[in-house]
């Protein structure tokens, strides 16, 4: 990562020649590139077996696209999703494929992009897509080495491509972040021309030239939609100018909520309410921290009436067991929080509760900073117990627009995939869920649905070894006819609203 920390960050645009497609067995492009995550006979668990029985309530599995091509070896792992019209982006730590689920019963893959750079975290707004890089390369290019992030001449950032068709990706301009990006989350200007990136990053070291402490800040990149050649980095806000409960090492993600001008970030050790009404200058409303049981603020997802964020604790960073007995029903868990304005009561959150998670204060010297604050009301965790081979936590989800309730779908890595209701803030119970069951019966092996979305009327996810899965939510949750309409472009990490959803 060449470059400062400070706001002069150069943007790093990059000359890339059209790509060269090939034709693989199953029909589907490719775009080859040199170097890709491989594992030899030698690296491959000889225990890695099919998975076991699958278990489901209220869930059906319609349709699965195995991982293949650049994709298929174990430690390609699969990633985030983002959807636009009739397909699907699918992130993958060697690039993204993209699929048409026009036919949701039948989900063709139409191309399969490779460009290495994990965790190629993903996000689509009208005809542009944008890459995340969190891993230091030799290069911007799609044909990049791994590179040690102490040499100063290495890169990470976002990639950005030109999706004006979908089947024929181009890969248009690179931008360099501070400490890489892990993740980032849209927020389009009010008119529409204009995309901004809001990019979170962490774990600096002092033996890292680009990447040094303290780093408690996030990269704002602005990308023109008509020129995203274009794109630079504008603005790299502090959110913790007094050091945060984790000592400045960054966020790992933020869901906008535009409409409403309001973001929420999960910051390694604090969760944070921003207002966003300036792009460029996002201001903290409130922070909330939990030293009791959450261990890892990994993401936030609003309510739709933008009254309550559902914050995740990724304990054991993922790779855990910890749907177990031993670790029990409050960590590694959702944290649900309602957003409280002044003058209103609290609702079912006591002053011990209060207390023990603490409150922010409103931000100041910014002229439309809206006063608010988190209260926490309860914690969500799947109720049934995996095995000690299966890592499974809290992980990425999205709402389901169901009218007057709030309903959110969620992956849970080897946990499945789980639909809960949190209407009751107070209350959470869960209504359906997917379960393939363990990779291995002896060993601990990285797998399960790493994001489970709703999208026009299906639930799609991208497990890490089984690749993409279509699963439609049966009658039995309780749920009604879900609407197979309602949007036309989505990015979980930038919500938008729905007619009649939440209270």
């Amino acid at each position: 990562m060449a470059g400062a920390l400070a706001g002069t960050l150069a943007v790093g645009t990059v000359a890339v020649a059209a790509p060269v497609f090939a034709e693989p067995d199953d029909g589907s492009a490719v775009l080859p590139a040199q170097s890709l995550v491989t594992l030899d006979d030698s690296a491959t668990p000889s225990s890695l077996t099919e998975p076991g029985s699958m278990d489901d309530l209220n869930m059906e599995l319609l349709a699965n696209i195995p991982k293949n091509g650049a994709f298929a070896d174990l430690g390609a792992y699969s990633s985030d999703l983002a959807f636009q019209g009739d397909y699907a982006f699918a992130g993958n730590y060697n690039g993204f494929t993209v699929y048409d689920i026009s036919d949701p019963d039948e989900p063709e893959q139409v191309v399969q992009v490779v460009c290495p750079g994990s965790q190629n975290d993903i996000s689509v707004y009208k005809d542009v897509l944008v890459l995340s890089t969190d891993s230091s390369r030799s290069d911007d290019s799609c044909e990049s080495s791994a590179q040690s992030a102490s040499v100063a001449e290495s890169w990470e950032g976002l990639k950005i491509f030109d999706i004006s068709n979908p089947r024929e990706p181009e890969y248009v301009s690179a931008v360099e972040t501070a400490c890489g990006s892990h993740t980032h989350s849209l927020a389009p200007s009010k008119n529409g021309r204009t995309v901004y990136a809001y990019v979170s990053s962490y774990s600096p070291r002092a033996t890292y030239p680009d990447c040094q402490p303290p780093h408690d800040l996030i990269s704002i990149v602005k990308i023109p939609v008509r020129s995203p050649e274009r794109a630079e980095v504008v603005a790299t806000p502090v959110l913790f100018p007094e050091g945060g409960y984790t000592n400045t090492s960054g966020c790992h993600d933020i869901t906008t909520y535009v409409k409403l001008d309001l973001a929420a970030g999960a910051c390694m050790g604090d969760g944070i309410l921003m207002d966003i009404s300036d792009r460029e200058a996002p201001v903290v409303i409130d922070t909330v921290r939990d030293t009791e049981n959450f261990a890892f603020w990994h993401s936030a997802t609003f309510n739709n009436a933008g009254t309550k964020v559902v914050f995740t604790d990724e304990l054991g960073g993922g790779g855990a067991a910890t749907c177990n007995e031993t670790v029990g029903a409050e960590r590694g868990a959702n944290g649900i929080y309602d957003i409280e304005r002044p003058g209103r009561h609290h609702g079912k959150a006591d002053e011990a509760a209060t207390a023990q998670h603490g409150k922010g204060k409103p931000g100041k010297g910014h002229p439309k900073v809206q006063e608010a604050e988190l209260v926490f009301q309860s914690y969500y965790k799947i109720p049934r117990t995996n095995t000690n081979t299966e890592n499974c936590v809290a992980h990425n989800g999205s709402l389901i627009p169901v009218k007057g309730r709030d309903v959110m779908v969620q992956a849970w890595y080897q946990g499945g995939i789980s639909v809960y209701d949190f209407t009751d803030s107070a209350n959470p119970r869960e209504i359906a869920w997917f379960d393939r069951g363990p990779l291995s019966e002896s060993e601990l092996l990285l797998g399960g649905s790493w994001s489970a979305y709703f999208y026009n009327g299906y639930v799609y996810s991208n497990d890490i070894q089984q690749g993409f899965d279509v699963l439609a939510i049966e009658r039995g949750a309780g749920l009604g006819k879900l609407p197979k309409h309602t949007y036309s472009e989505l990015n979980p990490q930038q919500q938008v609203s729905f007619r009649g959803g939440g209270r």
